[in-house]
C-alpha cells in the first residue's frame, strides 16, 4: 500500500522540467513585447524647445502686474519683487474701482521701499466690456509705469 500511495503523489504533482535554453520559449511569451531602455515612452518625452509666439508680449505680461481686489500690500511685493529680478520698469494696471488701489500701489513702493523708483508714465484709457447680461459697458482703465 505505502508503493501505491507513493504512486499517486508522484502522479499528482506536476512534472519538473529544467530550464531550456535558447529561442525555443521566450520569457513573457504572452506578454508585449518590452521596449528598449533608451527610448522613452512618448509622454515622458521633453517638448521641443520653440520661441514663443509673441515675444515681445511675454516679456511685457512678465513686467505687468494686473490690481484687483487684494490688499495693495499683496501688489507692492509683487512690485518689489519683480524690480529685485533685475526688471528696468514694471507696469500697474487696474481698471474701474481697483484705480486708487493702483496708485497706492505705485505710491508705497515709491515713498517706502523703493525710493530710486520714478514714475516714468500714466495712460488711462476707457475699455469697453461685456456685461453678464451681454450689455457693453465702458470701465476706465490705468497703467503706471515704474522705472529706476
Amino acid at each position: 500500500m505505502d508503493n501505491q500511495t507513493n504512486i499517486e503523489q508522484t502522479e499528482q504533482r506536476p512534472p519538473q522540467t529544467p530550464p531550456q535554453a535558447g529561442p525555443a520559449q521566450a520569457p513573457n511569451a504572452g506578454a508585449a513585447p518590452a521596449r528598449p531602455p533608451q527610448q522613452p515612452r512618448r509622454d515622458e518625452r521633453p517638448m521641443p524647445q520653440r520661441p514663443p509666439q509673441g515675444a515681445e508680449q511675454i516679456r511685457r505680461d512678465e513686467k505687468m502686474v494686473y490690481i484687483g481686489k487684494k490688499e495693495a500690500m499683496s501688489y507692492v511685493l509683487a512690485v518689489v519683487t519683480q524690480f529685485n529680478n533685475n526688471l528696468p520698469e514694471v507696469h500697474i494696471k487696474a481698471r474701474g474701482k481697483s484705480i486708487s488701489r493702483a496708485v497706492d500701489v505705485a505710491e508705497i513702493v515709491r515713498h517706502r521701499f523703493m525710493p530710486d523708483v520714478k514714475v516714468r508714465g500714466i495712460q488711462i484709457s476707457t475699455e469697453e466690456l461685456a456685461s453678464e447680461d451681454g450689455r457693453m459697458s465702458k470701465v476706465s482703465s490705468i497703467e503706471i509705469t515704474l522705472s529706476r
